[in-house]
């Protein structure tokens, strides 16, 4: 018998009809999380064509495993690391992370205020997905999901020093890139003014 989904469904009762292998309570499931899991793999692999790769395995392995979520902990949680996780896997296999050396530092700070009325997330993923893959890796654990740099040590395999580095160095970059956004957008004010 295939259970019928509706909005009012908990968490619970959906988690429960998954585990069932109810295909339509998969699909609900899939539908309700499948944009947010797609910008978290995004963020770590770089462009939308692994990421939908890594969000599809991803959640292969949520319907695979979901007899192991205990209910202990937010399910959108759980859900998140195994994404990260598929993620890190996906940059280890395809040997994209490595971590950068050297980086000149940038004196100037970026006027977040003119930024923050111009630029949207989409923007500022954007920017963020230019990161070198070492250093987007190290910014997306520590300043997005919050892991610390003892934790991004163990998972990765680095010291804490190693990932305190990579993060200062992609602070510096995004800097850099936010300072350049900032004067492309003064430009364009300027030229209107112009006219």
């Amino acid at each position: 018998m295939r259970l019928r989904i509706n909005k009012s469904l908990s968490e619970g009762e959906l988690v429960k009809a998954c585990k069932r292998l109810d295909k339509g309570a998969q699909e609900h499931l899939f539908s309700k999380y499948a944009p947010v899991m797609l910008g978290i793999c995004r963020r770590y692999t770089g462009n939308i064509h692994d990421a939908e790769d890594v969000m599809i395995g991803g959640f292969m392995k949520v319907f695979d495993k979901i007899d192991q979520y205990q209910g202990a902990g937010s399910f959108e949680g759980w859900i998140k690391r195994i994404m990260i996780n598929d993620s890190l896997g996906f940059l280890r296999k395809n040997k994209s992370m490595y971590l950068e050396v050297d980086i000149e530092k940038a004196n100037e700070r970026p006027d977040l205020n003119k930024l923050d009325a111009a630029l949207d997330m989409e923007d500022l993923l954007s920017i963020i997905s230019e990161l070198p893959p070492g250093y987007r890796l190290i910014f997306n654990l520590y300043a997005i999901e919050g892991y610390s740099h003892k934790e991004i040590g163990v998972k990765l395999g680095i010291t804490e020093s190693t990932s305190k580095s990579q993060l200062s160095r992609a602070r510096v970059i995004l800097k850099k890139k936010l300072l350049d956004a900032e004067k492309m957008l003064e430009g364009k004010i300027t030229s209107h003014e112009d006219k």
